[in-house]
């Protein structure tokens, strides 16, 4: 069996067990205030910190490209309330038209 795949298999372990564990846990521990503001907070970090590194990262170099200009439209969108469908397609055709030009 190779490198990669032991890391498949150990990656999936982790994550079944990772998410068994996370129903174990007793409701009254899940009520307090503070986890439930962290357990709020968590998907915006994680969401965030993936969009940093999908626009400024590229193997292990840092890169300002098209993907910020993608970024500063679906921004600005957002700024003015556009639907999620509006802001996606503007980031995609603001990239697009950045690549193109450089």
């Amino acid at each position: 069996m190779s490198p990669i795949w032991i890391a498949v298999i150990g990656a999936s372990v982790t994550a079944f067990l990772n998410k068994y564990i996370g129903h174990s846990v007793p409701e009254k521990w899940l009520d307090r205030p503070k986890v439930k503001q962290i357990n709020t907070l968590v998907p915006i970090v994680l969401l965030s910190a993936l969009v940093g590194v999908q626009t400024f990262a590229d193997k292990k170099e840092l890169v300002v490209d098209q993907r910020l200009a993608g970024v500063g439209a679906a921004l600005l969108a957002l700024k003015f309330k556009a639907p999620f469908p509006v802001v996606v397609i503007s980031a995609a055709i603001t990239s697009a038209v950045v690549y193109q030009i450089f």
